[in-house]
């Protein structure tokens, strides 16, 4: 054991961890969640924490003996190294204090050990002094919230990207394939079921667009804003270099808020992009569920899509098989939603010049991120891989309904359409016989008419 202390006292801290006295009381103080603080959030920390000892080498503040090993130590952490040594529950109290100087402890502790320290010899390299030097919680943790959601959100456009393409080929694949469609789960007119693929990837690819627009504008940071934005500790070269070092160390364009005191007290750009995450969700859950209505039978249902068979479905009824892929789906896009309403409280809760609801806002984000790039990764590799048709069931929907005498309107007429309709709703005659049988126009006319080719594309036939 070695001993540390704060303002508050003295703790007994166990010798081969490389956090120290303030995360300590933080493990004790913080039993929410039961879950550690994201490891994509520790390592976009350690990121900044790397870009601000750049920038205070830069300006001369920070010492070369005392930044080089705290750089070390950032990128090893940014390796992978460590993420173990961040126990401290992601929802917390003191806006993200505890998350600040848990990496800040690490860095130090793991620098001294570099330079062949003791851990805790704060004299030498501190976690206030040094790793925390010119900044806060207050601009270091909005800050480390936007590269880990650029990181996240990479992840999950290049998901729903996938997600996109395989529908667009499923459209092709399905291109020949007429079905029913339906307004109101009411038979309407025909549909290929291509044209319906292709019209899921393109509401999964404005989704991506939405969410790669709303990242995109969370570029804008608070760094050296500290407490409340007006940059107190924080020297004005710094200010102007710590945008550029973060830019280098992340490899993105990051670009100092022009009001870094607006920054540092709003966060509305955290509410777009969950709002963005929020209407996609809301779009892969529509999509689904109609896949779920498509499958559904296959006896007694619409019976349309043939879904893989990934698990009995069960537990009493034998041979049943439930759309468990798509049903999951839907449930982690759920909770997605119900996650865009504590990010919007906590948005809207932020008084004054700090917003102290940052570490809710940011777990409930990551974690819609996590949830939505996992449940779409599933969707496409135990479902829509493997995807089948039916086409037998696609034709006698087809055959069956009425609704195809739409395509007739601009030829014989609403009121004699509208009069073949009911009949062969009260007699169960296809609309074809009914209308041969009325001789309101040639068999060839009707057919040509009634052509998969021209009951799926614009304009009259005939």
């Amino acid at each position: 054991m070695r001993k540390e202390h704060d303002f508050l006292g003295e703790l007994e801290i166990p010798d081969d961890v490389y956090y120290g006295v303030q995360t300590t009381r933080a493990i004790s103080n913080f039993k929410i969640t039961g879950q550690k603080i994201d490891p994509d959030f520790v390592q976009a920390y350690a990121k900044v924490k790397k870009a601000t000892v750049m920038a205070n080498m830069s300006t001369g503040r920070m010492p070369k003996e005392v930044g080089e090993p705290l750089i070390q130590a950032a990128d090893e952490i940014i390796a992978g190294k460590f993420l173990d040594q961040f126990p401290v529950d992601p929802i917390q109290g003191g806006a993200g204090t505890s998350v600040n100087m848990n990496v800040n402890e690490v860095l130090c502790n793991r620098a001294l050990e570099i330079i062949g320290k003791p851990k805790g010899s704060y004299d030498i390299i501190s976690p206030n002094n040094h790793a925390n030097m010119a900044q806060s919680t207050n601009d270091t943790f909005p800050t480390s919230i936007k590269v880990c959601l650029s990181h996240k959100g990479k992840k999950l456009t290049a998901s729903l990207g996938r997600l996109a393409d395989e529908l667009d080929k499923k459209g092709e694949e399905f291109k020949d394939i007429l079905k029913m469609g339906r307004t109101h789960l009411q038979d309407a007119v025909p549909i290929t079921l291509g044209q319906e693929m292709h019209s899921y990837a393109s509401a999964v690819r404005r989704g991506i667009d939405r969410i790669n627009h709303a990242i995109d504008s969370i570029h804008v940071v608070n760094m050296g804003g500290t407490a409340v934005g007006t940059g107190l500790n924080a020297e004005p070269a710094y200010i102007t270099k710590v945008a550029e070092t973060l830019s280098e160390v992340t490899g993105e364009k990051y670009v100092t808020a022009d009001n870094i005191i607006d920054a540092t007290n709003n966060t509305d750009g955290f509410s777009d992009v969950s709002s963005a995450m929020k209407t996609t969700a809301l779009v892969l859950i529509k999509m689904a569920n109609d896949f779920r209505l498509m499958a559904s039978g296959p006896r007694c249902g619409l019976n349309e899509l043939k879904l893989p068979m990934r698990q009995p479905g069960s537990s009493i009824m034998p041979g049943k098989v439930n759309p468990v892929i798509a049903e999951v789906l839907d449930q982690a896009c759920y909770q997605v939603v119900a996650n865009d309403l504590a990010v919007s409280l906590g948005v809207e809760n932020g008084q004054f010049e700090l917003n102290v609801m940052e570490p809710v806002i940011s777990f409930n984000m990551f974690n819609s991120m996590t949830y939505m790039t996992n449940a779409v990764d599933t969707f496409v590799e135990k479902l829509l891989l493997d995807l089948q048709p039916n086409k037998e069931q696609c034709q006698e929907w087809l055959d069956k309904s009425v609704g195809v005498v739409t395509a007739m309107l601009p030829h014989i007429g609403y009121e004699n359409s509208a009069m073949i309709a009911k009949e062969a709703y009260n007699t169960g005659k296809p609309v074809r016989q009914v209308i041969l049988e009325k001789g309101l126009i040639s068999k060839e006319k009707m057919e040509k008419i009634l052509s998969p080719k021209e009951m799926t594309t614009p304009g009259i036939a005939g």
